[in-house]
């Protein structure tokens, strides 16, 4: 009885053999997948975090983005001034006057021109307004009030969704108090960055590794000058975008070539975007003042200029300085306008220089392996100070030998 009760506990209980997990070997492509999305999640949860952040300090963000852009633009000539023997406070100081003098003068010449032909400019538009209506209604048959009707339907669906088309991720700031604080806190990271640019650059990167300090600087020398490789490229881009719009609107008898010109340069730092909206007013005003066959000769030299600098300048000269292909731009501008409106279409190439300059310095590792510039950095500063403590002690000396 006891060896057949122990015989029936010996017997494996019915049902399906339980299966292990250890036995199970998943596909190689599934492995894969699973090992490459957990750290793709992880990836897109920093990214969105970074961009909450960014967002919730936006007011922050833009002018000191907007001071590094100048201070690419203004730093060689600061280190011109240097090389000359002068102090660097004095190279600063130019520095400042020159762009706050080309600033003002860019500002005086569109505020006298629009002044005096603003007024003849919304006359007119109401005129020929008034004459598309009419030509609508006996051409069409449609009605003055029906094309009105919808055109203040379509206006009241942008200004119902204005805050999605123009605000994005990094909504420009509005109030006079947003715009009066970013413009003080450009103006004071300018003025630190040209006076201390490299002391900030090395306090950053004090908070990594000593390990990371070489391949970082390297990587962050090489997106800097990517960056002021850009905003000059840019500034000639923009310059000769205006100086052939603007004469080409003199040469036709265009009312206002030189706000014309202006606001085509000031348009052209956003890529594409920036120069159909300012090409588009150009014709526009063609039309109003002197009808639809100057209006489409002004069309034609709009396209010409931009044709010279799609198919000459961007490939020749913006293709070396940041080495982007144009589709990388175009993704890059419509990216950054999705994200962050204006702001985003404005920095999203010199980001994407920065980044693809950045990139291919980290491949090619050719900083110096064991070599610290941080330490290195602080050393010779430590060393300057002394040499000016010293010389500072022996100028004072001086002074009292002469005195007495």
């Amino acid at each position: 009885m006891t060896e057949q009760k122990t015989e029936r506990l010996s017997e494996p209980a019915a049902g399906p053999d339980p299966v292990d997990d250890a036995a199970v070997e998943l596909p190689l492509g599934v492995r894969v997948a699973a090992a490459w999305s957990w750290r793709l999640i992880v990836i897109g949860v920093a990214v969105a975090a970074l961009l909450w952040l960014i967002v919730e300090v936006r007011i922050i963000v833009i002018p000191i983005l907007i001071a590094i852009l100048l201070t690419a633009l203004l730093q060689p000539l600061v280190n011109a001034l240097r090389r000359l023997g002068l102090p660097r406070w004095v190279g600063v100081v130019a520095a400042l006057l020159a762009l706050f003098a080309s600033v003002s003068l860019l500002v005086v010449l569109i505020v006298t021109q629009l002044r005096s032909g603003l007024e003849d400019v919304t006359s007119r538009s109401t005129r020929a307004w008034r004459d598309f209506l009419a030509w609508i209604e006996t051409s069409f048959g449609v009605s003055g009030d029906q094309v009105d009707g919808f055109i203040d339907q379509i206006v009241r669906t942008i200004e119902d969704h204005q805050d999605e088309i123009w605000s994005g991720a990094l909504a420009a700031t509005t109030t006079a108090g947003q715009v009066l604080t970013g413009a003080l806190l450009t103006l004071f990271s300018l003025i630190f960055f040209l006076l201390d640019g490299k002391r900030i650059w090395f306090w950053v990167l004090g908070f990594l590794p000593s390990r990371a300090h070489a391949p970082v600087d390297t990587a962050g020398r090489a997106g800097w000058s990517s960056v002021g490789q850009y905003v000059r490229v840019q500034i000639f881009v923009a310059f000769v975008d205006a100086v052939g719009i603007g004469v080409g609107a003199a040469i036709l008898g265009v009312p206002l070539p030189v706000p014309i010109a202006i606001l085509v340069f000031l348009g052209s730092f956003i890529p594409f975007l920036g120069a159909i909206a300012t090409g588009a007013l150009a014709v526009f005003i063609a039309l109003v003042y002197n009808g639809p066959i100057n209006a489409l000769v002004m069309l034609g030299v709009v396209i010409l200029v931009q044709q010279l600098e799609s198919h000459v300048l961007q490939p020749l000269v913006m293709g070396t300085a940041v080495r982007v292909h144009p589709l990388g731009v175009v993704l890059a501008v419509s990216t950054g306008a999705l994200l962050a409106g204006i702001p985003g279409a404005l920095f999203a190439v010199p980001l994407a220089a920065a980044l693809n300059a950045m990139v291919n310095a980290l491949n090619e590792r050719g900083w110096e392996r064991g070599h610290d510039p941080v330490a290195a950095f602080l050393k010779g500063d430590k060393r300057q100070r002394v040499v000016r403590r010293r010389a500072r002690h022996v100028a004072r000396l001086e002074r009292r030998k002469g005195s007495a």
